[in-house]
């Protein structure tokens, strides 16, 4: 363990100004031992996750990482730059910078050690020392716990990263998981007036390694500073142990500093809930202590889970806009899969039956082993009914999104209405924001204690049902089934250069962000427009999907016919691009979007631009929302649709390897354009 570590691994004058040359420069140190076996591949996965989320914290500290396969054994390289390192923290550049490298298949004795040494990074004393030590091998002795920091804290003299750390850290042991847990509805005991106020947390992040612990560490000190008893679960890397079912009871209030689902959420139902993305962990730690007491104090509680997650959730810079468009995407990526199968189930129909196949009977009243026209039909009447689901599912989940599984019933309920009064898919969106809504309007009413059981239960679904009922049925039904109804005319008369510039619009949007925000904007209208199919509607959803194929069979293609302009990593990507490409799975291009976002995305939106507008002028349709090159024969004008798809493919390749070819011929412009991508990159 002690050799995770060493002075080889240390660069005490860092010269490097962005933070992919941070990484890289510290990367270079790791491939000499053997460390790291695939310099730019592993670059890849750091960026990758940079991408995610920035690794800069407050007080100067800079901690990229991942989990790749391109790292033999956990491993820390530390650089302490002069002149500092963007990594995006709101207090400006890094100078302490660790590199965190840990196997895709890292052990959790491996793990524990790492997020030791997150927790150590919030004790002041240390990285001060860190910063005045002189000698490499000095440093990487402090880093592994050898020599004691000068004027440690409590958190530096108790533990070591060296030294195995519990999953489930607490401001005091926490008890061993009891073999059962306190049903949610039990009301909890009550609480002696001089006892401290009790908290539990949970923290966690995407690779489970730095972040997950560092918010834990900064939780527990700021409960300590505030005489407030705190147990935090550290759903990590390294595992994690379930605080005790009586802990979780006994509590008066629950933090989530998370950006990953919370596992098992629902233990924490019926509490005084702050849900916060993992960094507001970190930096506002004192702030969510004092939060959370000021709710319960106000008898503010949660139903299941949070209270309102969309409403706290996330950083704290998350404006309405953003929150708007997580409850969108929430209710979008659940509806997909009804989409999916109810679409294909409905097109293999068409194909095995012919379009009467719509006007057979019920295959319960009538079916007839031997015909295909029945088994033809049973495809349809099941994808019909798959398909059926879509706008209460839509509606369902995007009040999951808002209020969590309280907003379950009443958006189901506005959705299912919405369907009855010809609403559509614009009367699903709105049914699921009202029944959020009014999910989270109920769930701020103060509910004495003895109430609280029956809250998620029978009262929250009870009047929100009823209050979106009223809503959708005599308020806000029938506009919205005029407006749709007037976007289904519009989309039916859709001909010539109006619906070759929708093509185009359609296309840009599906290439902007690879199955990003923008991308599944362009998707969900286009498989709204499947719930009550014409003419207009079956070509967009045609345009759509020949668009979002381009991106990654232009890269996989590029990889081919100018391998020197491309990685090892990245070439081998390619291999793997053909088929997702194919498969109609944008997200496939990513991978050389977050290694070169200014030539990659620009050439991607060509591509996807040309497809979408030549499918349009050859008013290619298409009933199933998924597939690729594998509906193809359900595909109306399907040899003109493949020539839509190769021309926005040649397009895209062809623009890629001229803005890469420019790159390798101007390597003196190169400071520049990698600082220029660090930002688009870090916005994305």
């Amino acid at each position: 363990m002690s050799e995770m570590i060493t002075a080889d691994l240390v660069d005490l004058d860092l010269a490097a100004t962005t933070k992919e040359a941070a990484a890289r420069s510290l990367a270079e140190r790791m491939v000499a031992p053997g460390r790291v076996t695939d310099l730019e591949g592993f670059l890849g996965d750091v960026a990758a996750r940079e991408a995610h989320m920035p690794t800069g914290l407050d007080g100067g500290i800079g901690i990229p990482h991942c989990r790749s396969a391109h790292v033999t054994e956990p491993t820390l390289a530390f650089g302490r730059s002069a002149a500092g390192v963007d990594f995006g923290a709101t207090d400006g550049p890094a100078d302490l910078i660790f590199l965190i490298a840990a196997p895709a298949g890292a052990d959790d004795a491996h793990l524990t050690i790492l997020s030791s040494l997150a927790r150590r990074l919030m004790d002041e004393s240390f990285t001060s020392a860190l910063r005045t030590t002189a000698d490499a091998e000095a440093a990487a002795s402090l880093i592994r716990g050898e020599a004691p920091a000068t004027d440690a804290g409590p958190a530096a003299e108790s533990q070591s990263p060296g030294e195995p750390e519990p999953a489930a850290g607490s401001a005091e042991a926490v008890a061993p998981a009891a073999p059962a847990e306190a049903a949610p509805d039990e009301a909890p005991p009550a609480r002696d007036d001089d006892a401290p106020f009790r908290i539990v947390a949970v923290t966690s992040c995407p690779t489970g390694i730095a972040h997950t612990y560092m918010a834990a560490e900064s939780l527990q000190k700021a409960a300590e500073a505030a005489g407030v008893h705190i147990d935090v679960e550290t759903q990590g890397s390294a595992g994690f142990t379930r605080l005790d079912p009586e802990t979780v009871r006994a509590a008066d209030g629950v933090i989530f500093a998370h950006d990953v689902p919370v596992r098992d959420k629902a233990r924490f139902a019926g509490k005084p809930t702050v849900d916060v993305g993992v960094k507001a962990g970190i930096s506002r730690a004192a702030a969510l202590v004092d939060e959370v007491r000021g709710k319960a104090e106000r008898g503010e509680v949660s139903a299941a889970g949070p209270a309102a997650p969309a409403d706290s959730a996330g950083d704290p810079g998350d404006g309405y806009g953003t929150r708007l468009r997580k409850w969108l995407m929430s209710g979008v990526s659940y509806m997909v899969p009804f989409v999916a199968a109810g679409g294909l189930l409905i097109a293999l129909g068409f194909a095995i039956g012919g379009y009467e196949i719509s006007d057979a009977k019920s295959v319960a009243e009538h079916f007839v082993w031997t015909d295909h026209t029945s088994w033809a039909a049973l495809l349809f009447q099941v994808g019909g009914l798959a398909f059926s689901f879509l706008v209460p599912v839509l509606a369902g989940y995007i009040a999951y999104g808002m209020a969590d599984r309280p907003g379950l019933v009443p958006g189901f309920v506005g959705g299912a209405i919405a369907l009855t009064i010809n609403a559509g898919f614009l009367g699903g969106l709105i049914a699921g924001l009202l029944a959020g809504a009014t999910v989270m309007a109920i769930q701020r009413v103060p509910i004495p204690a003895p109430l609280r059981g029956i809250m998620p239960v029978v009262v929250i679904p009870l009047v929100s049902s009823a209050v979106v009922g009223f809503l959708i049925f005599l308020v806000v039904g029938k506009p919205i089934a005029e407006l749709q109804k007037a976007l289904t005319d519009w989309l039916s008369g859709l001909s010539g250069a109006n619906a070759v510039i929708l093509g185009v619009i359609l296309g840009l949007m599906m290439c902007f962000d690879l199955g990003g925000p923008l991308n599944k904007v362009a998707y969900a209208f286009a498989v709204g427009g499947l719930a009550n199919p014409n003419e207009g509607s079956l070509k967009v959803m045609a345009a759509v999907m020949a668009a979002g194929m381009v991106p990654p069979l232009a890269m996989a293609l590029a990889t081919v016919v100018r391998k020197r302009l491309f990685t090892r990593t990245e070439r081998e990507n390619g291999k793997a691009a053909w088929v997702l490409g194919a498969s109609f799975i944008t997200e496939g291009a990513i991978p050389f979007a977050a290694a070169d976002p200014l030539r990659v995305i620009p050439a991607a939106m060509a591509g996807g631009a040309v497809s979408g507008g030549l499918s349009m002028a050859f008013d290619c349709t298409l009933r199933a929302p998924h597939g690729g090159i594998f509906v193809v024969p359900l595909i109306g004008n399907p040899f003109l649709y493949l020539v839509a798809i190769v021309a926005g493919t040649l397009v895209s390749t062809a623009t890629v390897v001229l803005l890469k070819g420019l790159r390798k011929a101007q390597p003196e412009q190169a400071p520049a354009q990698a600082e220029e991508e660090t930002k688009v990159l870090a916005a994305a």
